[in-house]
């Protein structure tokens, strides 16, 4: 039974690092048997040059590290290697004679990704080559453009310790006073070298603390402040390196690391705080040895990396939720339109109702504006117009007890009547800007306590001028006269209602089709949680032919320019977002209209009912909100 599908082994490149030489290898025979490319080096130093390029022109799939006996150990050439941007990805498999655990906590601190007994059998060997290969082109395939780049380290030194900075800016020299005989542990900068960190070394001042390098996106790991005394100036300059680093760390980023060396006799005999109160992250002694101190170094450097890894996981993580989000809407897109396309009529009958509504909306907003003008315009003239009549009334009151003549007193009644219908006037102009203020303030949102008969008042007042004295209005409003709904919808709805009714009478009576006074009935009643509200005439009526579309937006018989045909399209979106129905037919057929003192009229009559669906409240009789009633009912049936 095959696990993994076979490779093709001919497009396999592997670098294999052996102290025995390709001649005498057991790994480099079984992989070369197996038709991969193998290129097989005996001393780290080499490989690593091998390493870069074929980096560079992209062959490398593997590298396999046997125990290495001298020079640079396998820990050190892996942490080289993996430094290296394009062999993120690659799998590293180290091959030892030594399988204790603490050989394997070596392997994977250094950053293999697995390890083998050098004794293995060869099929084992195959097997767990085979797999890695596998598991890294699946993470190749996840991540096609990852890269990342080598760890940085910054040394920064007092200001007249100045002797060392060729040998930090170059890492490739060797440090002379500990490899002279080449039996001296090796230096600071050589060890981190090895592991594959940046090392560079710069002079202390408040200049380093400007531009964007710390905090950029080449910016360092870990900045190492040599030879810190606790005085002032030194203190100082930690506390503004550990501003730039929280100034990072609210950009989003990941902080660099801070250790400080301190002289050994302060840390041993003298309290600590200052430095740590500084904003730094760890303090050593001046006599650590350098291959304690770069284990130091290398613990904070991969912390922070490994941190860095984790926010580039969280970012990758927050990416893919917003693109199965972003799948998750173009899927429901595509059922809204598959939905869409089996109802397109009804759907752009919604779209054109949607419309009219935005239309009507702006008209309401702009009257509101409009209204606002008006009114604070004229009630101020209103105000002191009505204040000087109460004068004159007062002046003409005095005049009465002054002047004796029939000849004057008669012109003070004269003048009395003029000021009282001069103040009747006055008033009807100051109940006309409430009705319209009260009319245009566009609470379509807002469900509220509404009297049916103040609002059917005020319908009628806004459009009086079109009833003239040959229409007469009569209300029959037997239900209650409060009812929770959306007020100025409810305006609006009845307004436009008799506006259309009386427009036909007017355009009748035009055309010389009657000669009797026009009627509009506006009726209200209740029954059986129905709220019903009637505006009937006796006009012309309206054809039958034509009803199925007087609801449409834009649709009108008016002459052109006398109508937008949005009247009855509002009032039907009205009615529909209080769930209720509205209806027409003939004022004759519906026993209405036609009829007054047992006489004819001779119209046929339009007759329109809507019906509210409502229910009793502890505040009274309410219209059921479709949205509310709709999930108190599917509480009900659940």
């Amino acid at each position: 039974m095959q696990i993994l599908p076979t490779l093709d082994e001919k497009d396999v490149h592997v670098l294999l690092l052996d102290p025995a030489g390709p001649a005498h290898s057991r790994v480099h025979e079984l992989l070369r048997r197996e038709g991969m490319d193998v290129v097989c080096r005996q001393s780290a130093e080499m490989m690593l040059e091998v390493l870069e390029a074929r980096c560079r022109i992209n062959q490398v799939d593997m590298v396999i590290c046997c125990t290495l006996q001298k020079g640079m150990s396998a820990g050190q050439f892996v942490r080289r290697a993996k430094a290296t941007p394009a062999m993120q990805g690659v799998p590293v498999l180290m091959l030892t004679e030594d399988v204790s655990s603490r050989v394997e906590l070596d392997c994977f601190e250094s950053g293999a990704d697995a390890y083998l007994s050098s004794s293995a059998h060869s099929d084992l060997l195959l097997l767990r080559i085979r797999t890695l290969l596998h598991l890294a082109e699946e993470k190749r395939q996840l991540h096609p453009q990852w890269h990342m780049r080598r760890a940085r380290v910054v040394i920064v030194r007092a200001p007249d310790d100045e002797t060392l900075l060729d040998f930090w800016n170059d890492p490739s020299i060797m440090d002379h006073e500990n490899s002279r005989d080449g039996t001296e542990e090796a230096g600071l900068g050589e060890l981190l070298w090895r592991d594959g960190h940046t090392v560079t070394s710069v002079t202390r001042s408040s200049d380093l603390l400007n531009g964007g390098w710390l905090t950029g996106p080449d910016g360092p790991d870990c900045i190492v402040l040599e030879d810190i005394q606790d005085n002032e100036t030194d203190l100082a300059f930690c506390r503004l390196l550990d501003q730039r680093r929280q100034a990072l760390r609210e950009q989003g980023g990941t902080p660099f690391r801070i250790l400080c060396i301190i002289q050994a006799a302060r840390f041993r005999g003298e309290s600590c705080v200052a430095f740590l109160e500084a904003g730094l992250e760890d303090l050593v002694p001046s006599d650590m040895t350098p291959m304690v101190l770069a284990l130091r170094i290398r613990a904070m450097v991969r912390r922070r990396r490994e941190n860095e890894a984790f926010h580039q996981r969280e970012m990758e993580r927050q990416q893919s939720a917003l693109a199965l989000e972003a799948a998750q809407a173009q899927a429901s897109l595509a059922e809204a339109l598959a939905r869409a396309n089996k109802e397109l009529a009804k759907a752009n009958e919604e779209l054109v109702q949607t419309q009219a509504r935005l239309v009507q909306t702006a008209k309401m907003a702009s009257l509101g504006e409009l209204v606002a003008g008006i009114a604070h315009e004229i009630n101020n003239p209103l105000a002191f117009t009505l204040g000087h009549a109460d004068t004159v009334e007062r002046c003409l009151h005095w005049m009465d007890t002054v002047v004796q003549d029939e000849d004057g007193q008669t012109r003070i009644r004269r003048a009395r009547d003029r000021l009282a219908a001069m103040k009747t006037g006055l008033g009807r102009i100051r109940d006309l800007v409430v009705r319209l203020r009260r009319f245009s303030r566009l609470e379509e949102g807002e469900w509220r306590m509404v009297d049916v008969g103040e609002a059917i008042e005020t319908g009628l007042a806004l459009v009086r001028h079109r009833l003239g004295r040959s229409i007469a209005v009569d209300c029959q409003l037997e239900a209650p006269r409060q009812l929770v709904c959306q007020e100025t919808l409810f305006h609006q709805a009845v307004m436009n209602l008799i506006a259309n009714a009386a427009d036909a009478l007017n355009d009748m009576r035009r055309e010389g089709q009657k000669h009797h006074d026009g009627l509009i009935r506006i009726a209200t009643r209740l029954y059986d949680d129905v709220y019903e509200i009637t505006v009937s005439d006796n006009g012309p009526g309206i054809k039958e032919s034509i009803r199925p579309w007087i609801f449409d937006p834009f649709f009108t018989t008016k002459a052109q320019g006398e109508g937008t045909g949005l009247g009855l399209s509002i009032v039907h979106g009205i009615v529909q977002a209080h769930g209720g129905t509205i209806d027409v037919t003939d004022a004759c057929e519906a026993g209405d209209g036609c009829q007054k003192d047992g006489q004819t009229n001779g119209g046929r009559g339009a007759y329109f009912v809507i019906r509210l669906p409502v229910h009793e409240t502890a505040e009274g009789w309410a219209v059921r909100e479709p949205e509310r009633y709709r999930a108190q009912e599917e509480v009900k049936t659940a």
